[in-house]
Formats: structure tokens, sequence, C-alpha cells
């Protein structure tokens, strides 16, 4: 604001290098996300909430990331993408608060419950406006170069949440502080390193001049416009193949993600592996940085250089033959040492495989003014996906045990990959030259 008030004009702002707010930006729009359908996963479980009802009541927080295609265009219409942003931010920050107070109260379950719903809609409405300003804010070379950084800062999120918040609170409980209070301090934690970021969002975020609202509110600002966002969505070619691939592709992987930290958490007697607090922390949150980094790095750069239709089967293929570890380890009960060398292995997968994925979803939201409202269905598809993955983990999980839930979770992916022999790839980005 000083630097406006200063003479600084839009173009200096947008001057401003993507490595000051892409890498911060990502990180905070993965923080509540994980926190919502993951950490929430382990806080309940540590507060002795039932497994099912654990898997079903978080996997449906997912519904606000589902809906969200039916406020993008108001996005889209509205405002500029930069007051979207930095005004939900501020809203996430205040809810994380919020959370933190609940977790103690009397009524702990239903109420924590409505207060992640809320951060579930504040943080899918973040990402419709996140997104679209990234397509703002960046060149054309900047977005292809920047898409695997984009992907590795969100899951470094999850290293935060589901690691070293985790660790606080079992390093807190080994020192004899109440679950309860330790899982709140570490919430409180999380709100602090959020709110930080929150204010360097604020001076960090450049001002684009093309960060406008898509269509003039005084003339185009009507139901017509509004429908035309889906309607140029679902008229593309091969609609429903394409609907489906997006559906499913991560259908399997969302399981694994859904169920591994109660995997680790479950006694040896439950069929899962008996860690402690510190030790799960410790294996979701550290095993897998660097692996992570490296696959999400060499994964953009593998798409750039040899082209996305060269790249779908390969990434498709290295993507979810790590989830047969899972099977494994379901049988063998593995200890720690095991599991850093399997959830290394899988994020580095994980990261490689889904750049393919990602481009893809980008590439066929290119060709429209509404690209902010198209990005924002691609997603709500994932988040669909994801949910029913969550639901149909909690049933199979209760029903079949550890060992054969995974042997599920092989067999689920499937679907999404034969569905890349009829999605349309005939204009697809090709190899670089």
């Amino acid at each position: 604001m000083s630097r406006m008030a200063a003479g600084a004009g839009p173009q200096e702002m947008r001057a401003k290098s993507p490595w000051l707010f892409i890498p911060s930006l990502y990180f905070q729009q993965g923080l509540p996300v994980i926190l919502v359908q993951q950490f929430s996963v382990l806080l309940y479980k540590k507060l002795g909430v039932a497994n099912e009802q654990i898997l079903l009541w978080t996997s449906l927080l997912a519904w606000p990331w589902i809906i969200k295609m039916l406020w993008g265009p108001l996005v889209d219409l509205t405002s500029t993408k930069r007051s979207w942003v930095f005004s939900m931010q501020v809203a996430i920050a205040l809810a994380l608060v919020a959370l933190a107070l609940a977790v103690k109260t009397k009524v702990f379950f239903p109420l924590t419950l409505g207060i992640l719903l809320v951060l579930a809609f504040l943080s899918a409405t973040h990402d419709i406006a996140l997104d679209g300003y990234y397509l703002i804010a960046l060149k054309k070379n900047e977005q292809a170069f920047f898409l695997g950084f984009c992907s590795t800062f969100f899951r470094l999120a999850m290293v935060f949440c589901t690691g070293a918040l985790v660790i606080f609170a079992g390093l807190w409980e080994e020192r004899g502080v109440a679950t309860v209070d330790a899982w709140r301090r570490t919430l409180f934690v999380g709100a602090l390193v959020y709110g930080v970021l929150v204010a360097y969002a604020g001076w960090a975020m450049p001002i684009a001049a093309e960060d406008k609202p898509a269509l003039a509110p005084s003339k185009d600002f009507a139901p017509a416009a509004y429908f035309e966002a889906f309607k140029t969505f679902f008229a593309q070619d091969k609609a429903i193949a394409v609907l489906l691939f997006i559906l499913l592709y991560r259908f399997g992987e969302s399981m694994v993600w859904k169920t591994s930290g109660l995997f680790m958490l479950d006694s040896r007697a439950a069929g899962g592996l008996g860690f402690d607090t510190v030790q799960t922390g410790a294996v979701l949150g550290s095993a897998g940085v660097v692996a992570l980094v490296l696959g999400g790095m060499l994964g953009g750069m593998a798409v750039a250089r040899f082209g996305l239709r060269r790249c779908l089967w390969p990434m498709a293929i290295m993507m979810h033959v790590p989830n047969l570890m899972y099977v494994w380890a379901a049988y063998a009960q593995p200890g720690t040492g095991s599991m850093y060398f399997i959830v290394a292995v899988d994020q580095f997968a994980y990261g490689f495989g889904l750049a393919s994925y990602m481009v893809y979803t980008m590439y066929i939201c290119q060709a429209t003014r509404f690209q902010t409202s198209h990005y924002a269905i691609v997603t709500a598809l994932m988040a669909a996906g994801a949910m029913l993955a969550g639901i149909l983990s909690g049933y199979l999980q209760n029903q079949l045990g550890y060992f054969w839930f995974f042997i599920c979770v092989c067999v689920l992916t499937i679907p999404g990959m034969i569905l890349l022999n009829f999605i349309p790839l005939e204009q697809a980005p090709v190899a670089a030259t």
C-alpha cells in the first residue's frame, strides 16, 4: 500500500518476480485444504472418534470444493482476483483461531465440524481466486515453468500439517500435556503461521493491470453471462470422457491419502502399525519432503521436454504402482524404517505422475474467457472424486480391514487409467523443440 502511495504504478508492481509470491500463496492454498481433509482425521482419531465416523464426516467436508463451481463465475465477474485472494486469507486465519478455541468444548465434534465446513467454503473460494490470479499475474511461459512448484508448495503444506504440526502435538503429549490441550496448542501454531503469511501476501502479491472482472458489470453481468461459463465447459469435445477422467484418475491415490494416517495410528491388533503420534507425524511429514520436491520438479520438466501425450501413460503407471507397497505394509506390518521408504517413494511418484494430469486440466481450460470458472469446475470434479473416495474408504476399511482395503485401492486405480484412451489429446502440448 505504501509503495502505491509513493507512486508505484501497476506495471512496477507487476514486475515483481513470481518467486516472491507463488511459493507462499500455494502453501497458503494447501494449508486449509490439508487441515480440513487430512489433519482433522488425525485430530479426531486422537480425540477418540471412531474410524468410520471420521472418514464419513471429514469426507463430506469436501462438498464446498465440489460445489464451488456454482460461485466460480461470480469470482470471475466481480472485483479483482487479488482482492478475493487476500480477503479469503484473512477470513481463513480467523477461522483457524476459532477452530483452536472450539476443540476443548464439550460439544467439540459437531462444533469443530461446523467450523471446518466454514473453513472449507472459504478455502474453496480462495482456490478459485488464486488459480485465476495465477493465470493473470504470470506470463504464459511462467505459467508452465511454475506449475510444478505450485504443486510442490501445495504438497509442502501437507508436510507442515500432517508432519510438523502433528509432531508438535506428539511432543506436547510426551511432556504430559493432555491430548486435547496438545492439539489445541498445535492449532494455534497453525493459525499463527498462516496469519504471518497473510501479512506477507498483502505485500508480495503484485497488482496486475490484467486483473479485472472478466465482464463489464454495467453491461454484461446477467444470468446469460453466468450460465455461459458452464455451457462452454460442458460443450467441449468428448466432455463425458473428460469429466469421468477428472473424477476418477486420482481415486485410488485419494483413498490412500485419506487413510494412511489412520493406518499408522491404529493398533497392530486392528491391522494397523501401532505408531505413536510423533512417529506418525515424522513419517507423513518428513519422509517424502525431498522426494516430493524432486518428483514435482522432474515431472514438470518431463512434460515440458517430451510433451503431454507422451507422458500421460508412463506417469499414470508410475503414480499408481506405489499403492502396491501399502498392500505389503498391511500384510507385513513393518516398522518406521520401511514406512519412511514407502512414503518417500509414494510421494515422489505422486509428484512426478501428477504433473501430466495438472497440465492436462489447465490445457482444457485455456481456450475461453472463463478460465477461472472452467478451472473451478475442474477442481470441483477433483474434490468430488476425493470425497467419494474418502466415504468409500471408511466403509471398505471397516468391513475388510487394511489388507483387503489396499487391494481394493489398487483395483480402483484402473478405471481412471482406462479413460486415458478416450480423452481428447489432439491439441495437447507436444514436446519442446
